[in-house]
């Protein structure tokens, strides 16, 4: 059984296309692809399967989570949005900010990942503490993505998402890049990692647990050698973490 998702409207689905053309013009523009990536991600990732709470319903533009540590930096993502959104405002931002992760990747000559609109908006942020911690391990990414109802495979495949955009000391006590082109997404990610440090290139702890980890190191190197299969298993594992809590199977 696949999922079941809601049935929007003639009129919403067309905002939603032309929203789309209007992100791919504007994320080219600005070359802000990875902050887009990062505030899909992050208004995602706070789900909680076993209460049913968090997840990618538009929270993330509320002070109280923009507050949130896991988040410095991502109130420049909301003011940058803010005028494409008022020109849709049929669009909830629950589907708004997840349509911009998946225009961001596609841009950046990454794979094309379905999109189902249809998440509405809900008032509450969930609590501080769900998202990833880039100075823990393996355990530690376990645990989180466990939160969230993914898997082994999700994880090593989201974590090469990161072939996109940079750290900034100011957010997140980290400086750097993880690839030498951080506005094309390809498997490089993966290739930089098993090849070792490189001077300037950025391997946080949580990217280290990737090369130690019996589990995760195989992924990578699957990934790292073949580049089809990481946007396979990319596309797959970010349209999941784009629904987390919305159109259960």
């Amino acid at each position: 059984m696949g999922k079941t998702y809601p049935k929007v409207s003639e009129e919403y689905q067309k905002a939603v296309d032309k929203c789309k053309k209007k992100l791919r013009g504007f994320i080219a523009e600005k070359n802000c692809a990875p902050l887009m990536v990062r505030i899909a991600w992050h208004s995602a990732g706070t789900y909680d399967v076993k209460t049913k709470t968090g997840g990618p319903f538009g929270t993330i533009k509320h002070t109280a989570e923009l507050g949130h540590e896991a988040n410095k930096g991502l109130d420049i993502a909301v003011r940058l949005l803010e005028p494409i959104k008022e020109q849709f405002p049929i669009i909830s931002y629950a589907d708004f900010y997840q349509l911009a992760g998946v225009v961001a990747v596609e841009i950046t000559g990454g794979p094309e990942i379905p999109f189902h609109p249809g998440r509405e908006d809900k008032p509450e942020p969930p609590e501080e503490g769900r998202l990833p911690n880039a100075t823990k391990g393996a355990d530690h990414l376990r645990d989180v993505f466990g939160h969230m109802g993914l898997s082994d495979q999700d994880i090593v495949a989201l974590s090469g998402g990161h072939t996109l955009g940079r750290c900034h000391m100011e957010r997140s006590g980290f400086e750097g890049a993880w690839t030498s082109n951080p506005l094309i997404f390809h498997n490089s990610y993966f290739k930089e990692l098993l090849s070792g440090e490189k001077e300037g290139l950025l391997q946080l702890p949580s990217d280290k647990a990737l090369l130690t980890d019996p589990v995760f190191r195989p992924l990578g190197e699957k990934y790292a050698a073949d580049e089809d299969a990481f946007f396979a298993d990319y596309a797959e594992a970010h349209l999941k973490l784009s629904e987390l809590g919305f159109a259960e199977a």
